[in-house]
């Protein structure tokens, strides 16, 4: 059975760095490319991190109902819409990895059902969190240290213990050492045949 394992944590918790390690560990598992309304970041790549679309084509994406899910934040730059699309993932053809949210989490989980999608969620002291946020923002070319603020905020409310525990998320990864958190996600992947 082929599975679609979903990172979950709060912002700069080292989701993306544990995403990019995992897909080299597991290159039979492919990444699951959300589609997003964000501007993009320095360094990112259309169809690696994201599909960059305007507010038009969500739209259009949203009227041809070929949405599983979408969640829109409000930021300092305007309304970021994030939305997983069908045809993003064939869990016919083999294993996915995905970043999401606990909300997310429940709608992809829904649709594909609670034994094919795998939570996997990574947690980090909060301090030592919006110190990894102030680094990044500051090597941005125009830093918008607002938008870290609201981030940082938001994510106590979307990853709040009642969410968690409402998706049926339990197990934790620290990324205190990243090392060792990777070598036991890794095992965890082990579990389910990976």
């Amino acid at each position: 059975m082929h599975h679609l394992y979903y990172l979950m944590g709060k912002s700069a918790s080292g989701k993306d760095t544990i995403y990019k390690r995992l897909l080299e560990r597991f290159p039979m598992i492919q990444p699951m490319v959300l589609h997003t309304t964000r501007p993009k970041r320095a360094g990112e790549q259309e169809g690696r991190e994201y599909f960059f679309i305007s507010a038009k084509q969500l739209v259009q994406m949203r009227d041809a109902e070929r949405l599983i899910e979408e969640r829109t934040y409000h930021t300092k730059k305007g309304d970021w819409t994030y939305c997983t699309a069908k045809d993003s993932i064939d869990l016919q053809s083999g294993s996915y990895l995905g970043i999401g949210t606990p909300e997310s989490y429940g709608k992809i989980r829904a649709y594909y059902g609670a034994d094919a999608v795998i939570p996997v969620y990574i947690s980090v002291e909060d301090g030592v969190r919006l110190q990894r946020a102030l680094d990044r923002e500051r090597a941005q070319a125009v830093p918008n240290y607002a938008e870290l603020c609201r981030r940082f905020l938001a994510d106590a409310q979307d990853f709040s213990e009642e969410k968690l525990t409402a998706a049926g998320i339990a197990k934790r990864f620290s990324n205190d050492d990243l090392e060792q958190c990777i070598a036991e996600i890794t095992d965890y992947f082990a579990s389910f045949g990976e």
